[in-house]
């Protein structure tokens, strides 16, 4: 193993994956292949089985349980090493050999997995009692029941063996369109005044206490993104269309259908969700955006001055070791192993918050596979909201070691509670941060934290309502780079209300949206995740100690129960209407709180 970097305790340390792979040319990268190849080859051994067994239900269980169990190992074996190429390719997007690397380990491991698809078409051949049977018959393979749920669900929508296939195969070719639309954003540099920043060096002087930064940001950015709003518009299209040819063949009817079953969550019921944001957009971002421009003195806000400071002083700014203190503080709230868990990631070499050139914007958690360890990646700036990011994706990072004791298979949670660690750990920083405040800097880190849950759930849904009248009109043909500008323009002119000018230049900013590429429809699950942690808030308030018994158990599930069966131990009903308006009363009272202070 390399010896971890080290880096001072002020500046955002650098990961070491080595953990995994020391190099690209490690040796264990091609054992790590071969072993999954054998795995594989074991488990394809076992084809037709399932089939000629349907009516012995203790040897359909056994071989159930034995199948299963090699298809764990083999996803093992290759998400070790697809984790390993994508995190090293993200810190270095503009590295052709890293990007290359990133293709080719994509490419091998689809060709090693493919042959398994027989093995999901044959447990959907099998009748539901038959299938009952030998999970009567069998504990060990009883324990498979959540991922056979799952799979399950697909039953309606699989084809032919010949066309999964098919499918898994093109899988590397199609991914070049995400790889394109990563390497254009990694090569953006927007100028501000003699200066050239990195997407996200721009996107974090939005931020700035001083208005002609925040305008010479957002206007060399909007430049920048004009200039490759062209090629992200075809890639966009050209995703679009792949997923609607595939979800035509699957028989879904819309766009999002294949994104719900995968969350496990009636598709009416995210409808219902984002209406009623939508509905309650006047009372939240449409109310605050008109105080806050009152707040600065201007008539309007420009669309560089929703993330800005109230006052022209620079705001507090923390260096690292700050932010680690803060995160682990808030963390020990919950008690139990919570913090101990998350301090884990800073005495390891499984961070990588430090900016620079090449590395991707944005931030993440990868859980890499059950038997390894997660790692965290971000774009430390030392500001507030970074002190939030590094609790969100640590949130996702405990997460993912709590439920790592299910396994790789049954570990793996769908988006409707996957951001529920991460917009908790957030909501309990938040109120760490604002406690040890001034009252001079309340007011500021008040309107803070409205403007994360703006941006969590408003503009999240106002995301999905453009993505989902795109996906609409690409399935009746291409949608012109003019037209995508006008619908991104008609959801967010909607969501931010007559007190926020989209200034020119503007109309650009979809482009910058990596999850309309990467995972059509995933927007949702964060205004999901953050109502349904503003109603799991509620019950911490009301029983902090027995809260977190009941927490720690709902992550540790991983994916082994629904969200609706995952919330009945706090009786909360996430089918109920009245459930979704908890959290727009919590935001609202925020923004009434904000008024008070003037």
């Amino acid at each position: 193993m390399n010896a971890p970097f080290k880096t001072p305790e002020t500046e955002a340390p650098l990961w070491d994956l080595s953990d995994l792979y020391g190099s690209r040319d490690d040796a264990r990268l091609a054992a790590d292949m071969t072993q999954a190849r054998a795995l594989v080859d074991e488990l394809n051994g076992l084809q037709g089985r399932l089939a000629a067994e349907r009516t012995d239900p203790a040897a359909l269980g056994a071989t159930l349980d034995r199948a299963i169990s090699l298809y764990e190992q083999a996803s093992d074996r290759l998400g070790a090493l697809g984790a390993y190429a994508f995190l090293a390719a993200s810190t270095a997007r503009d590295d052709a050999g890293a990007q290359g690397f990133e293709a080719d380990v994509r490419e091998k491991i689809t060709a090693i997995a493919t042959p398994t698809v027989w093995l999901t078409l044959e447990i959907n051949q099998i009748d539901d009692d038959q299938l009952e049977a030998a999970l009567a018959a069998n504990e060990a393979a009883a324990r498979w029941r959540p991922w056979l749920r799952r799979v399950r669900t697909m039953k309606p929508h699989e084809l032919s063996a010949e066309l999964e296939t098919f499918i898994a195969e093109r899988g590397p070719i199609t991914a070049q369109w995400p790889r394109l639309f990563d390497e254009q954003l990694a090569a953006l540099r927007a100028k501000a005044g003699t200066e050239s920043l990195t997407l996200a060096e721009a996107l974090n002087r939005l931020s700035d206490a001083k208005p002609a930064r925040r305008k010479a940001a957002a206007e060399g950015l909007s430049e920048a993104l004009a200039a490759r709003a062209p090629t992200i518009a075809l890639v966009l299209n050209t995703v679009a269309a792949d997923k609607a040819m595939e979800d035509r063949w699957r028989g879904f009817k819309r766009p999002a259908d294949s994104r719900h079953l995968a969350n496990e969550v009636d598709g009416e019921a995210v409808d219902a969700m984002a209406e009623a944001v939508a509905q309650a957009y006047p009372r939240l971002s449409h109310r605050y955006y008109a105080l806050k421009a009152r707040a600065m003195g201007k008539p309007r806000l420009d669309h560089w001055d929703r993330n800005a400071p109230i006052g022209t002083a620079a705001p507090r700014a923390f260096t690292w070791s700050q932010g680690r203190e803060i995160v682990l503080d808030s963390f020990s709230d919950l008690g139990g192993d919570f913090a101990q868990r998350a301090g884990r990631f800073f005495d390891q070499p499984w961070i990588d918050g430090r900016a620079r050139p090449g590395k991707q914007s944005g931030a993440y958690a990868h859980p890499v596979t059950a038997d390894r360890h997660p790692y965290v990646f971000l774009n430390w700036m030392g500001e507030r909201r970074d002190v939030l990011t590094l609790a969100h994706e640590l949130g996702h990072g405990v997460h993912q070691t709590l439920a790592a004791e299910q396994g790789t298979l049954l570990a793996d949670t769908p988006l409707t509670l996957a951001e529920t660690a991460s917009i908790f750990a957030e909501g309990l920083t938040f109120d760490r941060l604002l406690a040890t405040a001034s009252k001079a800097e309340q007011r500021a880190l008040l309107a803070g934290r409205i403007e994360d849950g703006l941006n969590t759930v408003v503009r999240q849904i106002a995301f999905h309502r453009f993505e989902t009248r795109f996906h609409d009109e690409r399935q009746k043909g291409e949608v012109p780079q003019q037209r995508i500008n006008e619908l991104w323009l008609d959801e967010m002119g909607a969501s931010l209300g007559p007190a926020v000018t989209l200034d020119p230049g503007y109309e650009h900013w979809w482009s910058y949206v990596s999850h309309f590429v990467h995972s059509p429809f995933y927007v949702y699950a964060y205004a999901f995740g953050d109502l349904l942690v503003a109603a799991l808030m509620e019950a911490r308030r009301a029983d902090p100690a027995g809260f977190t018994p009941l927490y720690r158990d709902l992550l540790a599930g991983g994916g082994t129960r629904t969200y609706v069966e995952a919330l009945k131990p706090f009786d909360l009903n996430p089918r109920d209407p009245a459930f979704w308006s908890v959290g727009c009363r919590r935001l609202e009272r925020l923004v009434d709180q904000f008024e008070q202070l003037g």
